[in-house]
């Protein structure tokens, strides 16, 4: 295994805000931007989109490989299935998971995960700053070793773990070695991620005063704006933090309660 790679979890069949990876952001689609800024990391080797194999995303595949990014197509919910054959194809030993729900995700904040673990690597199989979020929702970062990543696939077993890639790991500390890193200041208050439409307003409100070609604007960036322009921040408040995956556990319960096979033939 070689390589540190940049997996990109895309698909057009949101339930909240349906086709966002391809919504226009300043000028290019939002998937575009994502990549664009992920670029600018310093410890990435690779890019890869993880889509689903449908045809609705044959455009996510289509605009990935235009700009320069590898792409491997699978389940639709099953995320974890998808992520870890993404990964076998790069022949990942380190994966970070990007999310394209996230056109602020911060190279800066990126580079510090991977070297977090790059300073600890026979220690650590997991780091994030996602455990205590203390960084502003949407920039969320996630590296984990290829074994980290092969266990899950193998043992995870509820919706929510098979959904969302990582619960699997970071819920079972007894089994892997976790590492959260916070920010000095708590600013997990702050909603910079896109699944509603007015986080899109937000998001382009950003990107407008901020995005200017072959730059790219950082977390203090964006902070020093919100300061000026205090109003800004009000547009996208009042929804709950990781609600994807609120909604994944309630499918958890419904999993454990439902009849198993062995049950149902008893009957």
């Amino acid at each position: 295994m070689t390589g540190i790679i940049g997996i990109i979890q895309a698909r057009t069949g949101s339930t909240r805000l349906p086709q966002k990876a391809l919504a226009d952001l300043a000028g290019a689609p939002f998937l575009a931007r994502v990549i664009e800024r992920m670029r600018y990391c310093e410890t990435l080797d690779a890019l890869v989109l993880a889509t689903t194999a449908e045809p609705s995303d044959d455009p996510l595949a289509d605009l990935a490989a235009s700009l320069g990014a590898a792409v491997y197509r699978g389940a639709v919910d099953d995320v974890l299935d998808r992520f870890t054959q993404a990964a076998r194809m790069a022949d990942a030993a380190l994966i970070v998971r990007i999310t394209a729900d996230d056109p602020f995700k911060d190279p800066a904040v990126t580079d510090r995960a991977v070297r977090l673990w790059l300073e600890r690597p026979a220690e650590l199989d997991y780091v994030s700053n996602t455990l205590k979020p203390t960084y502003p929702e949407g920039l969320d970062i996630e590296v984990f070793t290829r074994e980290a990543l092969e266990r899950a696939w193998r043992e995870a077993r509820l919706p929510s773990e098979r959904e969302h890639v990582t619960p699997y790991i970071w819920k079972h500390p007894d089994r892997f070695r976790v590492l959260n890193f916070e920010h000095s200041r708590d600013l997990s208050h702050l909603r910079w991620t896109v699944d509603y439409p007015a986080d899109l307003e937000f998001a382009r409100a950003v990107y407008a005063r901020l995005y200017r070609p072959g730059e790219v604007f950082l977390m203090d960036d964006i902070l020093r704006l919100l300061e000026a322009e205090p109003a800004l921040a009000q547009i996208n408040t009042g929804f709950q933090r990781n609600a994807g995956y609120m909604k994944s556990l309630a499918e958890d319960q419904r999993a454990r309660e439902a009849p198993s096979e062995e049950e149902d033939n008893a009957q």
